[in-house]
C-alpha cells in the first residue's frame, strides 16, 4: 500500500470515530411490533412512519388547514462541543402541498438553539420549500453553535399551510468536520514528465516510442454543471495519485467556455481552469479525454467550440478530444454526414438528460466536426460516441467510420450500463478493429426509475463482469463518475470514500486486480 492510500484510510477511521450522530434513530429503522419508534417520543397524531419496500421514513401530513403540524425534537450537546459548527441532513420530500394565506406558510425545518435554562439564545435560518417535489431529495445545512448553547430543537414543520405532507428520512446532526476535499490542498504541478503523445494503431494506442498504452481512469464531473466544479483540482489530484488513474475523462460545457453562462462573461476564468487541470493531470503522467459534455447530434456550435480548443490544445501529448458526449435520436448517416434532427418525441423511458431542449436544426455529422479540428493542425487522438446515448458503435463497421487522414487516429466511445444488452454487436465487435473507450460505465443498488424492473442488475454480478470485459479485451476506460451525486457514484462522500456497489470494483481494478469474466451481455 502506498503511504498515500495509507493515510487515507486512516482519515476515514478518524471520521469514524468523530462524528458521532445526535439524532438516534434518523433513519425510522427502528420500530417495533406496536408501532414505538425507537429515540423518538411518541408521535403526535398528523406524524406517522411509512414504509416503501424496505425503507422506512416519517410522515407529517395537515390535518386541518392553518394549522402548525410539527414534530419536536430535543437534543442535548456535550459540552465540549459548544462554540462548534455543526451540521444538519436529510432527505424530504414534499407533495400536495397547498401553501396558507402567507407567503411563508409553506414547509420548513426550524433549529433553535438555547441554554442550560431552557432559554432561546439563537436561532437557525430555516430550510424551507415552498413547493412540490415527487421524488426524494437531499438537504444539509451548517450553522455555528454559540458558546452557552447545551440544546438543539429540531422542529420539521408545515407552517400553517392549508394542506400537503412532508416526509423526511435519514436525519442526521453531527459537529461538522471537513471533508479532503475542503481541507487538503495538493500542489498544481506534479514531479513527473508528461506523458507521450499518442496515436492510433489498429485496434490499440501507441505513444511515440511505439509502446502499447491501456488508459483506465475515472470520470469527474461537475464543470459541464458549474463553472467552478465541485472540488475538481482535489478530485483530479486523488484519482491520479490515490486511485492509480492514468486517464482523466473531465467533461466541459461549451455555453461556459465561451461565457454564455456563469459569473465570468468573458470565459476566461473557466478555459483557465481547465488549462490547470489539464496541467495537474499531465505533470503526474496522466492523460485528459476533454469531453464536450453535450447530447443529441453535432452542431455548429460544436465545430465552434473544437475550433476554438483545438487552437488551444493543438499537439498537447496529454489531451485527447471527446467530441461529443452522448448522441442519440438519429440514424448514422446523420450522424457521421449530418443532415435535419427533428425534436422528436421523447419515448417513455428516455432520459431526459439535463432537461436540455434541441428543437429541430441542421446538423454537420461527426466528419465535419473531426475535419474542423484537424483543419486547426490539431493531430490529438479524437474520442467518438456511437449511438444510443453513446453506446452503439455497429455503424462503425458498416460503412459509417470516420475519416481521418492527417491526424492522429480515431477512438470510438462507447457508454455501457446494466440494462444496455448485446455487448458484443454493440462494442466488442468493433473493439477487435478499432480503439475503444468506454467512457462511461457504472451501477447503483436501486433500480432508475425510467426503467422496468426486469432491467436492472444487482451491482455485485454486474460491476465485475464488467471489468473483468474490459480487462479481457484491453478496452481503454474511464468509470462514471467520481462524484458522490452523480449517479453511478464511484464515491460515497467528498472523503474520496468508495461506494461498495461500484467504486470498490473501480478502485481494486485501478490497482491491478483482476476479475474473472462470467458471461456477456
Amino acid at each position: 500500500m502506498r503511504v498515500s492510500s495509507f493515510i487515507f484510510c486512516l482519515f476515514f477511521l478518524f471520521q469514524s470515530l468523530t462524528a458521532e450522530n445526535l439524532i438516534k434513530n434518523g433513519d425510522f429503522q427502528a420500530v417495533s411490533e406496536n408501532g414505538e419508534t425507537s429515540h423518538w417520543s411518541k408521535l403526535p397524531s398528523h406524524a406517522s412512519i411509512e414504509q416503501e419496500k424496505e425503507n422506512k421514513f416519517l410522515r407529517l401530513v395537515q390535518n386541518k388547514p392553518g394549522n402548525f403540524t410539527m414534530l419536536y425534537k430535543l437534543l442535548f450537546l456535550n459540552p465540549k462541543d459548544a462554540g462548534k459548527e455543526f451540521q444538519i441532513s436529510y432527505r424530504y420530500r414534499i407533495q400536495n402541498l397547498v401553501k396558507g394565506e402567507k407567503p411563508w406558510n409553506d414547509a420548513r425545518v426550524l433549529i433553535k438553539l438555547k441554554d442550560e435554562a431552557g432559554k432561546e439564545v439563537g436561532k437557525v435560518k430555516p430550510l424551507y420549500y415552498p413547493s412540490n417535489n415527487s421524488k426524494w431529495q437531499s438537504a444539509s445545512l451548517r450553522f455555528q453553535v454559540p458558546e452557552g448553547v447545551t440544546q438543539i430543537e429540531v422542529l420539521p414543520t408545515l407552517f400553517q399551510v392549508k394542506s400537503g405532507s412532508m416526509d423526511l428520512d435519514n436525519l442526521s446532526l453531527k459537529v461538522y468536520t471537513p471533508s479532503r476535499a475542503e481541507t487538503v490542498k495538493f500542489p498544481l504541478m506534479g514531479d513527473k514528465d508528461y506523458p507521450k503523445e499518442l496515436r492510433t494503431d489498429g485496434n490499440v494506442l501507441k505513444n511515440t516510442a511505439n509502446e502499447s498504452v491501456w488508459l483506465q481512469g475515472l470520470s469527474i464531473p461537475s464543470l459541464e454543471w458549474s463553472d467552478k466544479g465541485d472540488y475538481i483540482h482535489n478530485s483530479v489530484v486523488i484519482g491520479i495519485e490515490e486511485w492509480n488513474a492514468n486517464a482523466i475523462r473531465l467533461p466541459v460545457s461549451d455555453k461556459f467556455w465561451f461565457g454564455q453562462k456563469g459569473k465570468d462573461k468573458t470565459g476566461e476564468t473557466y478555459r483557465k481552469l481547465v488549462d490547470d487541470l489539464i496541467e495537474a493531470s499531465a505533470t503526474r503522467g496522466a492523460y485528459v479525454i476533454l469531453d464536450l459534455h453535450t447530447y443529441r447530434a453535432a452542431k455548429q456550435s460544436t465545430i465552434d467550440f473544437w475550433v476554438n480548443a483545438a487552437e488551444r490544445y493543438k499537439n498537447h501529448p496529454a489531451v485527447l478530444f471527446g467530441l461529443l458526449n452522448e448522441p442519440h435520436g438519429i440514424d448514422w448517416e446523420v450522424w457521421r454526414n449530418g443532415g435535419e434532427v427533428s425534436s422528436g418525441k421523447k419515448k417513455a423511458n428516455e432520459i431526459a438528460e439535463n432537461k436540455e431542449k434541441h428543437g429541430t436544426f441542421k446538423s454537420p455529422g461527426m466528419q465535419a466536426v473531426l475535419e474542423a479540428v484537424r483543419e486547426t493542425g490539431a493531430k490529438n487522438i479524437c474520442v467518438v460516441g456511437g449511438l444510443g446515448w453513446s453506446y452503439s458503435l455497429a455503424g462503425i463497421l458498416k460503412g459509417f467510420a470516420l475519416e481521418d487522414k492527417v491526424g492522429n487516429g480515431i477512438m470510438y466511445d462507447t457508454h455501457v450500463y446494466p440494462w444496455k444488452r448485446g455487448w458484443q454487436k454493440n462494442f466488442l465487435d468493433v473493439a477487435a478493429k478499432h480503439p475503444i473507450l468506454v467512457g462511461e460505465n457504472g451501477c447503483e443498488p436501486e433500480p432508475l426509475p425510467f426503467l422496468p424492473k426486469s432491467a436492472h442488475e444487482d451491482p455485485h454480478t454486474w460491476a465485475p463482469d464488467m471489468l473483468a470485459c474490459i480487462q479481457k479485451y484491453k478496452l481503454n476506460w474511464t468509470a462514471w463518475s467520481f462524484h458522490p451525486k452523480a449517479s453511478p457514484r464511484v464515491l460515497n462522500d467528498w472523503n474520496y470514500s468508495p461506494t461498495s456497489f461500484w467504486g470498490k470494483y473501480v478502485f481494486d481494478a485501478l490497482h491491478g486486480k483482476q476479475f474473472k469474466l462470467t458471461r456477456l451481455r
